[in-house]
């Protein structure tokens, strides 16, 4: 696996907190009175100037249904990131450029040069940069949401490879897609690709958990797309009660040393996505 441990995370403090504090529709001002934290000290840390201590985030992860132990880990700057390795196939994650941001899309395989791609980044020419020498052919792709960050490139990405299966999540509006419902397994060589819907960053969003066909007991990888990231969680734009409904459940549908291959940030495991993450209560 071609993969770098030094990525960042996604979001730091203030950025959970931000989502955290919209979900709950409390301003800075409010929650500071259901907290105790001064005022002062939460519009700091939204600035990414966080010097909060470990009651200071006890008692906001209290007054925000939040895990304290990933909280403080946060406020600590040491969110444990165990390394995602051990797997039966190949992964290539491309950190490709969208913006002045960076989107993940990536390629699962063996080393004979083919795959199946997961998000196909904003096009352009984005994802080429990224794309490493060693895979010459796609076998399938998969969307986990039609955001332009993380799915404007399906289509050349389709006449490029010549691919002619492409999945997204049901209802979602994409032509040279077809839909993959919920407990859908397709199978590509030696690989399964099993669909969870998870609605709640939006309408239609899938992950997708894929396995090596038969290795039961082979660790597998959980491509989350945008419901949950390494720390934090996507923003909860269509339904917070669904994002973290599905994030908890789709974690726990899972061996806990599943590698999770989120749609930003680096990659963990479901274990410690369910140990440390905040929005996972």
């Amino acid at each position: 696996m071609n993969y770098d441990l030094q990525i960042p995370l996604e979001d730091e403090l203030g950025d959970v907190l931000e989502k955290a504090m919209a979900c709950a529709r409390l301003t800075p001002e409010t929650l500071s009175a259901k907290s105790g934290v001064p005022v002062s000290a939460i519009r700091d840390a939204i600035d990414y100037r966080p010097e909060l201590g470990p009651s200071d985030c006890s008692r906001l992860a209290g007054a925000l249904g939040l895990n304290e132990v990933g909280l403080c880990a946060l406020a600590s700057g040491k969110y444990p990131l165990p390394p995602p390795d051990g797997l039966p196939f190949c992964v290539w994650p491309l950190r490709v450029a969208y913006g002045i941001g960076v989107v993940n899309a990536y390629i699962v395989g063996s080393n004979e040069g083919r795959g199946l791609l997961f998000d196909t980044g904003p096009g352009g020419g984005a994802l080429e940069a990224e794309w490493p020498e060693k895979v010459t052919g796609i076998d399938g792709i998969f969307v986990t949401h039609v955001e332009t960050e993380h799915a404007g490139g399906l289509s050349g990405a389709m006449k490029f490879f010549g691919v002619t299966e492409a999945y997204v999540p049901a209802g979602a509006n994409s032509g040279p897609a077809r839909p993959m419902e919920e407990g859908e397994t397709l199978s590509f060589g030696p690989l399964l690709v099993t669909a969870f819907r998870t609605p709640g960053h939006c309408a239609m969003h899938n992950c997708y958990h894929v396995r090596a066909a038969g290795l039961a007991k082979a660790r597998s990888l959980l491509v989350t797309g945008d419901l949950v990231f390494a720390g934090s969680a996507g923003g909860p734009y269509h339904c917070q009660k669904q994002l973290r409904a599905h994030l908890g459940r789709v974690l726990r549908a899972v061996p806990p040393e599943t590698v999770v291959a989120p749609g930003h940030g680096p990659m963990t495991t479901a274990g410690n996505e369910l140990r440390f993450n905040p929005f996972v209560s």
